[in-house]
């Protein structure tokens, strides 16, 4: 298994060993960019996050470490945030 589908239906932020989502938890589907198929946990977010968007550090983005993917929720479909650039 390469690295790209190791990654896939993991929790961003989660504990690698234990990173699978959790019942009783919303996630959204990130979706393109560095962190393509990664969930990420919306359990308690806003409807509307502030910006339109979220900003997840990564280390594997066009900055490395200390930089930053951009995803904004697809407006017709909310489960999935799509990838709008890295950020320093």
């Amino acid at each position: 298994m390469d690295e790209l589908e190791f990654m896939r239906g993991r929790v961003y932020g989660a504990d690698p060993e234990d990173g699978g989502p959790r019942p009783g938890r919303v996630y959204a589907q990130l979706v393109g960019g560095p962190l393509d198929g990664l969930l990420l946990d919306v359990t308690d977010a806003p409807a509307s996050p502030p910006g339109g968007g979220v900003a997840l550090r990564t280390e594997i983005g066009r900055f490395g470490a200390g930089g930053r993917a951009q995803y904004v929720p697809r407006a017709e479909d909310p489960r999935r945030y799509d990838w709008h650039g890295d950020l320093p």
